[in-house]
């Protein structure tokens, strides 16, 4: 005789029911057989986030050097200032990660250009919301725009590397 234990049976008189998986355990194998999961596994995605990072952290301090520039020199409101340097720095990113990080994925220049755009607006978008509401609590106009890049930056990636530059 056989009582149910979950999904798995223990028979009656066993010294031990048969156990189940802990969550984590199941969590773990089910992002193993995901789509995520397999990305995760290979090198070859690695090296380009490495790309898009490096490509990134040179568009960081474009973004900053010319929202300085705007903010100080020009005396630009800092929301305008951050506008105008996140344009200047998404038009550098796009052009070093069609031509180094996603070189193998390349599509019409237009085509990939105007989904490039898209999705570096909704970041812009972001970034605008995280920037207001740093200022607001009483952060630096700088170092407000320098954090709110950082946590934007996933966005921007995924965006980029799953739709901009996704493989058709």
């Amino acid at each position: 005789m056989a009582h149910a234990l979950g999904s798995q049976t223990a028979l009656v008189g066993s010294p031990r029911p048969v156990a189940r998986s802990s969550p984590a355990v199941s969590t773990a194998t089910t992002l193993a057989r995901t789509r995520a999961g397999r990305a995760l596994r290979r090198p070859h995605n690695w090296l380009e986030l490495g790309k898009f990072c490096t490509v990134g952290a040179s568009g960081y301090l474009v973004n900053l050097a010319v929202y300085i520039a705007l903010l100080h020199g020009a005396d630009l409101h800092y929301l305008a200032a951050a506008a105008c340097s996140f344009l200047v720095a998404v038009t550098s990113n796009y052009t070093w990660n069609r031509l180094w990080t996603f070189r193998g994925r390349r599509g019409h220049v237009a085509y990939q250009g105007l989904r490039f755009l898209v999705v570096s607006l909704v970041a812009l978008g972001a970034n605008l919301l995280v920037l207001r509401g740093l200022v607001a609590a009483g952060m630096g106009k700088v170092p407000a725009q320098a954090l709110a890049i950082i946590l934007v930056t996933p966005l921007n990636f995924v965006g980029n590397r799953l739709w901009s530059f996704g493989r058709r």
